[in-house]
């Protein structure tokens, strides 16, 4: 129901959450957590400055078109912060309609959970689209915590949402495109409060974004874009409202050269709290880069250069050079450096009490080969990567006789992040089976107290199977899914080993009738017990089934 739940079965990434829907979560992309990680809605910045690190379970996955992930830190050479572990796009609902329809769905599964929604599509011959889609989504829960821990109340923790998505676009002649598109979320979580019951939160979470796209000549472009996002928290049990917005407006390039292709780009990022606990409430970023993309039959190159510089902590130089050849017509093998940083997020600046302005950004080195085998049948890939990370910013204890807690975030730790990547994707008649093994070793390595310890949530082996049959009126696939033990602390110590589990999951598309068809998922078959993070329960075997009737 979430993007979390879709990008948490998918290959090197982990995840824990505090309970059921909407509860405090966090993910982590081969070793690197989500503050590093930079997540766009249709290309605009979507993510909470004051904690860092996008709210992806509060996106709901009914007004997603699609997702793509970019592995590694190659992406900061484009983005610029927070992209040193990856990047995450989302694509909202009708980016790309190609005829006019409707459609209604309704939905239900365990612990009384209810969906309902529409959605419009609209084109023409005059090269207009227009797309429109609204959703209700809510659910009794389960209860989130387990006896004995932090806050635990003997109930259930609800959730519910209202979503919208729209999309317009239009084109003006064979060469411009306007357009116009927004993701928005209201919701309420429950969660457990000890002897104050039931308490809850209101989110309000999404992006909106316009553009003019001229493609002047063919592989060559100019697009300039304006977008907005927003992630607010408003927690009426501690009097606390935590309301960010990101304001975005970009001119990037593509021109066709006659040897490959050359990119460039400029960005003007503004980044704003409303909150009266910190000192400064909003930042400004002005940014620049340059690019070059080569691709032929027997190499490809990529090179890019990105200038960041920030109001808060001045600038930051990324860049990355990777190269690959393909040996074969079925087998490329290649290699990549990539320079990253991370700006310190408001709570890390200017948090009372702990917050230090004179932090410096995180940085990163990033390492990766790999070797993939592509044919009709299958696709096979193998990828190594070595990251190391300085100036992580932790939190560092200093007593007073008035306040034993009292501390900072200073820049003192250190990690390397090594790891192997497999995935393997087969469709044979129709047929469709494979999976997907990582193996990552995450560790601090500051040279204090901690070093050598592995990174909290990053679990050392996990992988993927699954087989599925489809044909044109059913699709259906069974998966078996495996997280390894992993500590949720950096401390490594007894209380925070989480042990680990393995989940069996069955989900399936059948069309009825032309205009009308059924989708079910059964999670966790087996009813395994498990946690994600001491303390927090998960659900046991459950269910979700949707109907949906199309009109075209």
């Amino acid at each position: 129901q979430s993007a979390l739940e879709v990008l948490k079965h998918q290959p090197g990434i982990s995840y824990y959450t505090n309970g059921g829907p909407g509860t405090t979560s966090n993910f982590y992309m081969r070793g690197y957590g989500s503050n590093q990680i930079l997540v766009l809605i249709d290309g605009i910045r979507y993510s909470s400055i004051s904690a860092g690190g996008a709210t992806l379970s509060l996106l709901p996955a009914d007004q997603i078109d699609r997702i793509e992930i970019l592995y590694g830190a190659s992406g900061s050479s484009l983005y610029g912060s927070d992209a040193m572990g990856g990047v995450i796009q989302v694509f909202t609902k009708g980016t790309n309609v190609d005829r006019t329809n409707f459609s209604v769905t309704i939905g239900a599964g365990s612990h009384d959970e209810y969906l309902y929604g529409a959605s419009g599509q609209f084109a023409n011959k005059a090269g207009t689209t227009l797309s429109i889609s609204a959703s209700h989504n809510e659910t009794d829960g389960f209860n989130a915590t387990l006896p004995g821990s932090y806050g635990y109340n003997k109930d259930k923790d609800g959730f519910e949402s209202d979503n919208v998505s729209l999309a317009l676009t239009q084109s003006l002649n064979e060469q411009l495109l306007v357009g116009a598109s927004a993701l928005y979320s209201k919701s309420t979580t429950d969660f457990d409060n000890g002897a104050a019951g039931n308490t809850y939160s209101d989110q309000e979470n999404g992006a909106a974004q316009a553009f003019v796209d001229w493609r002047y000549m063919p592989g060559s472009s100019v697009k300039l874009q304006y977008g907005h996002s927003i992630d607010k928290s408003d927690n009426p049990t501690y009097s606390s409202v935590y309301d960010t917005k990101q304001d975005q407006i970009s001119l990037v390039g593509q021109h066709l050269l006659p040897v490959g292709q050359g990119i460039y780009g400029i960005e003007y990022l503004n980044q704003s709290i409303d909150t009266t606990e910190y000192d400064v409430d909003d930042r400004d970023v002005s940014s620049a880069f340059l690019g070059y993309v080569l691709a032929n039959n027997q190499f490809d190159a990529q090179a890019n250069l990105r200038f960041d510089d920030d109001s808060q902590y001045g600038n930051e130089t990324t860049y990355n050079l990777g190269g690959a050849y393909h040996i074969n017509p079925n087998v490329r093998a290649g290699i990549n450096y990539a320079k990253g940083f991370r700006a310190p997020t408001f709570n890390d600046l200017y948090y009372p009490g702990s917050g230090n302005p004179n932090l410096k950004p995180e940085t990163s080195d990033n390492y990766e080969a790999f070797v993939e085998y592509d044919t009709t049948l299958q696709s096979t890939r193998l990828t190594g990567y070595y990251n190391k990370v300085d100036d992580l910013i932790g939190y560092v204890a200093n007593p007073t006789p008035e306040n034993e807690w009292a501390g900072s975030s200073e820049n003192v730790d250190e990690a390397k992040i090594k790891g192997l990547s497999l995935t393997s994707d087969w469709v044979i008649d129709n047929y469709l089976f494979g999976g997907s093994y990582d193996y990552q070793q995450a560790k601090n390595n500051s040279g204090g107290t901690n070093d050598g310890n592995f990174l909290s949530i990053r679990p050392e082996h996990k992988g993927l199977v699954y087989l599925g049959y489809r044909l044109p009126s059913v699709d259906i696939r069974a998966e078996y899914q495996y997280v390894g033990d992993y500590y949720s602390g950096v401390a490594n110590t007894e209380s925070e080993f989480v042990d680990s589990y393995g989940l069996f999951n069955i989900s399936g598309n059948y069309k009825l009738t032309n205009n009308l068809s059924m989708t079910a998922r059964l999670n966790n078959i087996t009813n395994e017990k498990y946690t994600t993070i001491p303390g927090y329960d998960t659900d046991g075997t459950n269910f979700f089934t949707s109907l949906t009737y199309n009109w075209y």
